[in-house]
Protein backbone atom coordinates (compact mmCIF):
# COMPACT_ATOMS: atom_id res chain seq x y z
CA UNK A 1 0.00 0.00 0.00
CA UNK A 2 1.20 3.55 -0.59
CA UNK A 3 2.26 5.69 2.32
CA UNK A 4 -0.54 8.29 2.64
CA UNK A 5 1.80 10.61 4.50
CA UNK A 6 3.97 10.70 1.39
CA UNK A 7 0.96 10.89 -0.89
CA UNK A 8 -0.54 13.91 0.82
CA UNK A 9 2.76 15.67 1.31
CA UNK A 10 5.59 15.82 3.83
CA UNK A 11 7.46 18.40 5.86
CA UNK A 12 10.93 18.74 7.34
CA UNK A 13 11.81 18.28 10.99
CA UNK A 14 10.57 16.07 13.82
CA UNK A 15 6.88 16.21 14.73
CA UNK A 16 5.61 17.82 17.92
CA UNK A 17 2.54 16.35 19.59
CA UNK A 18 0.00 19.10 20.32
CA UNK A 19 -2.75 16.91 21.76
CA UNK A 20 -3.28 13.21 22.39
CA UNK A 21 -6.58 11.70 23.53
CA UNK A 22 -8.14 8.31 24.14
CA UNK A 23 -11.67 8.02 22.87
CA UNK A 24 -14.23 5.33 22.07
CA UNK A 25 -12.37 4.48 18.84
CA UNK A 26 -8.86 4.51 20.32
CA UNK A 27 -6.08 7.09 20.30
CA UNK A 28 -6.33 10.30 18.27
CA UNK A 29 -3.34 12.63 17.98
CA UNK A 30 -2.76 16.11 16.56
CA UNK A 31 0.85 16.79 15.58
CA UNK A 32 2.74 19.73 14.12
CA UNK A 33 5.70 19.52 11.77
CA UNK A 34 7.90 22.46 10.80
CA UNK A 35 7.23 23.47 7.22
CA UNK A 36 9.80 23.37 4.49
CA UNK A 37 10.85 26.87 3.49
CA UNK A 38 8.71 29.81 4.58
CA UNK A 39 5.33 28.07 4.63
CA UNK A 40 3.09 27.51 7.62
CA UNK A 41 3.78 24.57 9.91
CA UNK A 42 1.98 21.38 8.86
CA UNK A 43 -0.71 19.97 11.15
CA UNK A 44 -1.47 16.27 10.90
CA UNK A 45 -4.00 13.90 12.42
CA UNK A 46 -2.99 10.38 13.48
CA UNK A 47 -5.52 7.72 14.50
CA UNK A 48 -4.26 4.66 16.37
CA UNK A 49 -0.85 5.15 14.82
CA UNK A 50 -2.22 5.52 11.25
CA UNK A 51 -1.68 8.77 9.38
CA UNK A 52 -5.00 10.21 8.24
CA UNK A 53 -4.38 13.64 6.72
CA UNK A 54 -2.47 16.88 7.08
CA UNK A 55 -2.57 20.52 6.02
CA UNK A 56 0.28 20.31 3.52
CA UNK A 57 -1.86 20.27 0.37
CA UNK A 58 -5.64 19.85 0.36
CA UNK A 59 -6.17 19.64 -3.40
CA UNK A 60 -7.84 16.25 -3.31
CA UNK A 61 -10.09 17.23 -0.37
CA UNK A 62 -11.23 20.25 -2.37
CA UNK A 63 -11.71 18.08 -5.44
CA UNK A 64 -14.01 15.86 -3.37
CA UNK A 65 -16.43 18.79 -3.01
CA UNK A 66 -15.99 20.28 -6.49
CA UNK A 67 -16.38 16.96 -8.29
CA UNK A 68 -19.60 16.21 -6.42
CA UNK A 69 -21.05 19.59 -7.38
CA UNK A 70 -20.06 19.17 -11.04
CA UNK A 71 -21.71 15.74 -11.17
CA UNK A 72 -25.09 17.11 -10.09
CA UNK A 73 -27.62 17.93 -12.81
CA UNK A 74 -27.51 21.56 -13.88
CA UNK A 75 -31.01 22.25 -12.55
CA UNK A 76 -30.05 20.87 -9.12
CA UNK A 77 -26.88 22.98 -9.01
CA UNK A 78 -29.03 26.06 -9.53
CA UNK A 79 -31.13 25.29 -6.42
CA UNK A 80 -28.50 25.60 -3.65
CA UNK A 81 -27.93 21.85 -3.24
CA UNK A 82 -27.27 20.35 0.18
CA UNK A 83 -24.13 18.39 0.99
CA UNK A 84 -23.15 16.00 3.77
CA UNK A 85 -19.41 15.80 4.40
CA UNK A 86 -18.33 12.64 6.17
CA UNK A 87 -15.33 13.51 8.29
CA UNK A 88 -14.22 16.98 9.41
CA UNK A 89 -10.54 16.08 9.20
CA UNK A 90 -8.30 19.14 8.89
CA UNK A 91 -11.23 21.14 7.50
CA UNK A 92 -10.28 21.57 3.85
CA UNK A 93 -13.50 20.09 2.43
CA UNK A 94 -15.73 22.10 4.76
CA UNK A 95 -13.88 25.38 4.15
CA UNK A 96 -13.97 24.82 0.39
CA UNK A 97 -17.69 24.06 0.38
CA UNK A 98 -18.47 27.16 2.43
CA UNK A 99 -16.37 29.31 0.10
CA UNK A 100 -18.66 28.28 -2.78
CA UNK A 101 -21.94 30.21 -2.71
CA UNK A 102 -23.58 27.56 -4.90
CA UNK A 103 -23.91 25.18 -1.94
CA UNK A 104 -26.89 25.44 0.38
CA UNK A 105 -27.01 23.43 3.63
CA UNK A 106 -23.58 22.04 4.56
CA UNK A 107 -23.57 19.31 7.22
CA UNK A 108 -20.43 17.67 8.58
CA UNK A 109 -20.47 14.40 10.52
CA UNK A 110 -17.43 13.85 12.76
CA UNK A 111 -17.22 11.07 15.34
CA UNK A 112 -14.11 12.33 17.19
CA UNK A 113 -14.82 15.06 19.72
CA UNK A 114 -11.11 15.85 19.76
CA UNK A 115 -11.16 16.78 16.07
CA UNK A 116 -14.14 19.07 16.60
CA UNK A 117 -12.36 20.71 19.54
CA UNK A 118 -9.20 21.26 17.50
CA UNK A 119 -11.26 23.26 15.03
CA UNK A 120 -13.27 25.25 17.54
CA UNK A 121 -10.51 25.93 20.05
CA UNK A 122 -7.25 24.69 18.61
CA UNK A 123 -4.75 25.07 15.77
CA UNK A 124 -7.07 23.78 13.03
CA UNK A 125 -9.18 26.92 13.42
CA UNK A 126 -6.78 28.49 10.94
CA UNK A 127 -8.46 26.34 8.27
CA UNK A 128 -12.08 26.31 9.40
CA UNK A 129 -12.76 29.39 11.53
CA UNK A 130 -14.83 31.25 8.94
CA UNK A 131 -16.60 28.07 7.81
CA UNK A 132 -17.73 27.14 11.31
CA UNK A 133 -19.63 30.41 11.78
CA UNK A 134 -21.25 30.32 8.34
CA UNK A 135 -25.04 29.95 8.81
CA UNK A 136 -25.14 27.09 6.30
CA UNK A 137 -22.78 24.94 8.42
CA UNK A 138 -23.93 22.27 10.85
CA UNK A 139 -21.44 20.03 12.71
CA UNK A 140 -22.81 16.73 14.03
CA UNK A 141 -20.81 14.75 16.60
CA UNK A 142 -21.77 11.21 15.66
CA UNK A 143 -20.55 8.13 13.82
CA UNK A 144 -21.14 8.46 10.08
CA UNK A 145 -22.34 4.89 9.53
CA UNK A 146 -24.85 5.19 12.37
CA UNK A 147 -26.07 8.53 11.01
CA UNK A 148 -26.43 7.23 7.47
CA UNK A 149 -28.44 4.24 8.71
CA UNK A 150 -30.80 6.15 11.00
CA UNK A 151 -31.32 9.72 9.79
CA UNK A 152 -34.41 10.87 7.94
CA UNK A 153 -32.45 13.76 6.39
CA UNK A 154 -31.74 13.73 2.66
CA UNK A 155 -28.95 15.39 0.70
CA UNK A 156 -28.02 16.20 -2.87
CA UNK A 157 -24.39 15.18 -2.35
CA UNK A 158 -22.56 12.91 0.06
CA UNK A 159 -18.79 13.49 0.28
CA UNK A 160 -16.92 10.87 2.30
CA UNK A 161 -13.38 11.21 3.63
CA UNK A 162 -13.31 9.12 6.80
CA UNK A 163 -10.71 6.55 5.74
CA UNK A 164 -7.60 6.27 3.61
CA UNK A 165 -9.96 4.75 1.06
CA UNK A 166 -12.49 1.93 0.71
CA UNK A 167 -9.65 -0.61 0.79
CA UNK A 168 -7.87 0.92 3.80
CA UNK A 169 -10.25 1.77 6.62
CA UNK A 170 -9.30 3.58 9.81
CA UNK A 171 -11.33 1.20 12.00
CA UNK A 172 -12.70 -2.24 11.18
CA UNK A 173 -16.31 -1.12 11.61
CA UNK A 174 -15.88 1.40 8.79
CA UNK A 175 -15.65 -1.49 6.33
CA UNK A 176 -19.42 -1.83 6.63
CA UNK A 177 -19.88 1.51 4.86
CA UNK A 178 -18.45 0.09 1.63
CA UNK A 179 -20.50 -3.12 1.63
CA UNK A 180 -23.68 -3.66 -0.36
CA UNK A 181 -25.72 -2.77 2.73
CA UNK A 182 -23.67 0.35 3.48
CA UNK A 183 -23.83 1.62 -0.09
CA UNK A 184 -27.58 1.02 -0.14
CA UNK A 185 -27.85 3.22 2.96
CA UNK A 186 -25.78 5.91 1.23
CA UNK A 187 -28.03 5.72 -1.80
CA UNK A 188 -31.14 6.06 0.39
CA UNK A 189 -29.63 9.18 1.97
CA UNK A 190 -29.40 10.89 -1.42
CA UNK A 191 -32.12 12.72 -3.29
CA UNK A 192 -32.83 11.44 -6.81
CA UNK A 193 -29.85 12.20 -9.09
CA UNK A 194 -27.79 12.85 -5.95
CA UNK A 195 -24.03 12.23 -6.00
CA UNK A 196 -21.83 10.05 -3.81
CA UNK A 197 -18.15 11.10 -3.75
CA UNK A 198 -15.56 9.03 -1.87
CA UNK A 199 -11.93 10.04 -1.26
CA UNK A 200 -9.25 7.37 -1.58
CA UNK A 201 -5.47 7.34 -1.26
CA UNK A 202 -5.34 5.03 -4.27
CA UNK A 203 -7.61 3.91 -7.12
CA UNK A 204 -9.96 1.06 -6.24
CA UNK A 205 -11.44 -0.82 -9.21
CA UNK A 206 -13.08 -3.17 -6.73
CA UNK A 207 -14.96 -0.30 -5.13
CA UNK A 208 -16.03 1.03 -8.53
CA UNK A 209 -17.53 -2.39 -9.26
CA UNK A 210 -19.26 -2.35 -5.86
CA UNK A 211 -20.85 1.01 -6.68
CA UNK A 212 -22.24 -0.34 -9.94
CA UNK A 213 -23.48 -3.50 -8.24
CA UNK A 214 -25.24 -1.33 -5.64
CA UNK A 215 -27.26 0.33 -8.41
CA UNK A 216 -25.34 3.58 -8.83
CA UNK A 217 -24.83 4.97 -12.32
CA UNK A 218 -22.25 7.37 -13.76
CA UNK A 219 -19.45 5.65 -11.82
CA UNK A 220 -16.21 7.49 -12.54
CA UNK A 221 -13.00 8.52 -10.78
CA UNK A 222 -10.98 11.75 -10.79
CA UNK A 223 -7.32 11.79 -9.81
CA UNK A 224 -4.95 14.28 -8.21
CA UNK A 225 -1.26 13.67 -8.75
CA UNK A 226 1.00 13.67 -5.70
CA UNK A 227 4.73 14.14 -5.22
CA UNK A 228 5.36 10.43 -4.62
CA UNK A 229 3.33 7.29 -5.09
CA UNK A 230 -0.02 6.68 -6.74
CA UNK A 231 -2.47 9.58 -7.15
CA UNK A 232 -5.23 10.47 -4.75
CA UNK A 233 -8.63 9.54 -6.18
CA UNK A 234 -12.21 10.72 -5.82
CA UNK A 235 -14.70 7.99 -6.75
CA UNK A 236 -18.02 9.37 -8.02
CA UNK A 237 -21.41 7.71 -8.44
CA UNK A 238 -24.94 8.95 -9.08
CA UNK A 239 -28.19 7.75 -7.59
CA UNK A 240 -30.70 7.10 -10.32
CA UNK A 241 -33.74 9.38 -10.46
Amino acid sequence: MPDPAAARGSAAGPPVTLDRREGPYGEIVLRRRPAEGDGADVLEIISNGTFLMDTSDGRSERLLVDAALRALPEERRAMLPSVLIGGLGVGFSLAHAVADARWGRITVVEREQAVIDWHHEGPLARVSKAALVDPRTVILHTDLLEYVRTTSDRYDALCLDIDNGPDWTVTESNENLYTEEGLAACQALLNPSGVLAVWSAQPSPTFADALRNAGFTGVTAEEVGVARGVPDVVHLAVRTA
